[in-house]
């Protein structure tokens, strides 16, 4: 008993001693500093306007909180963090979003990034933002002010700016041969610059601007003026809400029908002019009388192609999954529909961003968490990271240009039957319209030249049936036609269906394989240059077969065979004879077409090996048009001396020459017009040539064209800010000069007999003062900041290291929000 009370004393006492360590242990790794078992969160402050004139909220915060959604979910993208969106509605009202921003910007938790929506709340929040370090990144702004790097030195968008839409409408006021043309617009900065956009376009393309009207919030005197000058071609610029008070008025003074044209902006909603609105009298059979055949013009917002991009979704996977999210509600009626793949793709273009600020944050010992409102480095990161975004999107390709907007296609739409129609697109880069159905795609591959290819084929089909036509078919007097038939139909038929590929390889390898010569010229390709080259084989062939014709026409002749007897028991013997088309100098004129043809052909080889590497938008179908010369050259090559090797043994010649016809013909169809059909069928109204490239392995990028343009228009005008600058800095040093002579003139000479010296040289460092730049220029960036705007940069003098801001000169204890 003794042995066992002691050994339970012991266990005791182990137990205790267990106890107490485990304890210890505890409190230890409770006061220990490890890190969170969850992700950190990083706060996105929006403004979404869920009503007001633009209610685009209604459909792009749907879609934004399913982007971050998918991007929290993701173990690739931000794996230790977790964005959460924090966001108010601001009627698309600048005085209310004031007070929103302000709620944002003095209230925790401190937010990364901003996400403003319509433009007048996004001016608003752009210009402030850099004040606090904050990069903007709106998804439904089209303001022309916008892009202005000066101004609004951290601010990008995903919605493409609304001076897009006036190259499309100027392009159809050409087409349609208008000279005279009425504005009618609200008075908000993004109509206004809008407008001056226009107004600048416009009076370069020699038309004119008659009428010019404009209204705060009631249009009635506006649409009267109209009406009374006259106007017939009317741009109008306004919001939904104020499009619907326009069009009640345009009823009212009948300011519509076959006379009047009237183009609006195409991102209302698609029943815009059925919605019920308190604020008119007019009934929706009067809306709908009124606005019957107006045009719009809207930028391509959702992705015409079905492919996967960073979100792993296709563009219509999106629209199903938004549809879920929106609960039923009919698209027509819900605001910023349209918009809504920006959104999804803003907030994706933000987490991308992010992400790739990771590593170079970590590798400066700085991490996204530590971001304030004083933190210029980590901005000019997500700055940077921004900057270089580029990723396939479900609204399209996503990059950013040097203003933080993104260049897109414009689409053409009619409202036909109370409902709009797509009529047509136009690409401004490109000065490329195009019309349904003329597919953008099978725009771009020369249709014209493509229909004389398919004609030419058509053409050497048709001339298989003559070559089978003999003396049993039709009577001896007729022959020479037929023969004259064959020889047309084939010349003819190969000067249109090789004549029309020929061109395209030729104008290919003239322009896009020489590097600096034919640079300008890349810009420019002329269709009526193609048709002339076509025009020029085609010439060649007719001059030539008439010459033939005229000078030694063809005629028949009769070769005779060797008598056969009979089989079976008749007393005669049979005389093989066998027509042919010929000419007294049949050799030399075969040698002549051959020898001509033939070069063309192996010219025609040597331009598409040239050329297989070339990527063009222009024709941008010349790869098949390289194997369809192949696969005709190879042909043409073996049948026509085989062919002449074979004239004594009809059966034969026949067969090879019609064999060869027909499989050269389907071939060269299957390879033009097959992939341009299955594209149409599988692949929706058109598809960018990118992806095009992507798939053929091609090495070179189809934006390319596009980059270089942009870079060239970006580096002239980096060299007239330069110029503009130089003579700046030129005309402040003669002031210093000027200035310090004058310094000179008033010093007393006295002072410098008295001291028996010779006058102190000028200092070499001017007067600070002299050197600041003029009022609403920027200071000079210092050379950390280089990757930065120059606004931008210079934003950064604004938050000292002693956490002041200079501008107002406050310490941070007065705003201690602002810096937690």
């Amino acid at each position: 008993m003794a042995v066992i009370g002691k050994s339970l004393r012991q266990l005791s006492s182990v137990a205790s001693g267990y106890i107490a360590l485990r304890a210890s242990l505890t409190l230890l790794l409770l006061s220990w500093p490890c890190p969170s078992l969850g992700k950190k969160k990083l706060y996105i402050g929006a403004l979404f306007p869920m009503s007001g004139g633009w209610p685009g909220g209604q459909a792009c915060l749907p879609s934004a909180q399913m982007a971050l959604d998918l991007v929290n979910n993701r173990t690739d993208i931000l794996p230790d963090y977790e964005l959460e969106l924090i966001y108010y509605d601001s009627m698309c009202d600048p005085g209310e979003s004031t007070k929103l921003l302000y709620d944002l910007l003095y209230t925790e938790p401190i937010k990364t990034v901003l996400m403003p929506g319509c433009s007048s709340v996004s001016t608003l929040v752009a210009e402030a933002a850099r004040m606090w370090n904050l990069i903007v990144l709106s998804y439904g702004s089209s303001s022309p002010a916008l892009s202005n790097r000066n101004r609004f030195p951290t601010f990008f968008r995903t919605h493409p700016s609304a001076t897009l839409h006036n190259p499309t409408r100027v392009r159809l006021f050409q087409k349609w041969k208008w000279t005279k043309i009425a504005t009618i617009q609200q008075t908000t900065e993004v109509f206004t610059s809008t407008l001056d956009d226009l107004e600048q376009r416009v009076k370069e393309a020699g038309i004119e601007i008659s009428v010019r009207q404009s209204f705060l919030t009631d249009p009635a005197v506006a649409v009267k003026n109209l009406k009374r000058q006259d106007a017939r071609i009317i741009v109008g610029l306004f919001y939904e809400t104020e499009a619907r008070k326009v069009f009640c008025e345009v009823f009212k003074e009948k300011l519509y029908g076959k006379k009047y044209v009237w183009f609006l902006i195409g991102w209302y909603a698609d029943n815009w002019f059925k919605i019920k609105d308190p604020s008119i009298n007019c009934t929706i059979e009067n809306m709908t009388e009124a606005v019957e055949g107006h045009v719009t013009t809207e930028i391509v917002m959702l992705n015409p192609e079905t492919i996967r991009g960073a979100s792993n979704l296709t563009s219509q996977e999106f629209l199903g999954a938004l549809m879920n999210r929106l609960g039923g509600k009919n698209p027509e009626e819900t605001g910023g529909f349209q918009e809504a793949p920006l959104a999804y793709d803003a907030v994706w273009a933000l987490a991308l961003a992010l992400n790739k600020t990771v590593a170079p944050l970590k590798a400066k010992g700085r991490r996204l968490e530590d971001f304030n409102y004083n933190n210029h480095d980590i901005t000019a990161e997500i700055y940077r990271a921004l900057n270089t975004s580029s990723f396939e999107g479900v609204s399209g390709h996503v990059v950013f240009d040097a203003q933080g907007s993104r260049m897109a296609m414009t689409l053409i739409e009619q409202l036909q039957g109370g409902s709009y129609k797509k009529i047509g697109y136009y690409d401004s880069s490109q000065k490329n319209l195009s019309w349904f159905g003329n597919d953008v795609y099978i725009q771009n591959s020369q249709p014209y030249l493509n229909n004389m290819t398919a004609v030419g084929c058509m053409m050497a089909l048709a001339a298989v049936f003559p070559l089978g036509i003999d003396g049993h078919h039709i009577h001896r007097s007729q022959f020479p036609v037929v023969c004259q038939f064959r020889l047309w139909l084939l010349g003819l038929g190969f000067s249109l269906a090789y004549g029309s590929m020929f061109t395209k390889i030729w104008w290919v390898h003239n322009l896009f394989t020489k590097k600096e010569e034919k640079k300008e010229k890349r810009k420019h390709l002329e269709p009526w240059k193609l048709y002339a080259t076509v025009g020029v084989l085609l010439a060649i062939d007719v001059l030539s077969l008439m010459i033939w014709q005229i000078v030694d026409p063809l005629h028949i002749t009769v070769e005779k065979f060797t008598r056969e007897a009979p089989k079976g028991d008749l007393d005669v013997l049979i005389q093989p004879l066998l027509e042919h088309c010929t000419s007294e100098k049949m050799n030399t004129w075969l040698g002549v077409v051959y020898g001509y043809k033939g070069l063309l052909l192996l010219l025609g080889i040597f331009l598409a090996y040239e050329t297989k590497s070339v990527s063009t938008e222009k024709i941008n179908d010349h790869r098949a048009v390289g194997m369809a010369i192949y696969n005709v050259a190879v042909l043409c090559m073996i049948t026509a001396p085989v062919t002449m090797i074979l004239t004594s043994q009809q059966d034969a010649s026949f067969a090879f020459a019609a064999l060869a016809i027909v499989f050269s013909v389907y071939i060269t169809l299957v390879v033009l017009f097959v992939p341009k059909m299955r594209r149409l069928i599988t692949r929706g109204e058109w598809q960018s040539e990118q992806q095009d490239t992507l798939k053929t392995g091609s090495s070179t990028n189809n934006n390319d064209e596009e980059k270089s343009r942009q870079l060239e228009r970006e580096n002239r005008e980096l060299q007239k800010i330069i110029q503009e600058k130089e003579q700046r800095v030129s005309e402040l040093r003669n002031q210093l000069v000027e200035r310090q002579a004058l310094r000179n003139r008033r010093r007393p000479s006295s002072g410098t007999n008295q001291n028996h010296s010779n006058p102190s040289p000028p200092s070499s460092q001017p007067d600070p003062k002299s050197l600041l730049p003029p009022p609403g220029y920027p200071n000079p960036a210092s050379d950390n900041h280089s990757s930065l705007p120059p606004s931008f940069s210079n934003s950064s003098n604004l938050y000292q290291a002693d956490s002041k801001i200079s501008r107002n000169h406050c310490h941070n204890s007065q705003i201690p929000l602002l810096y937690k």
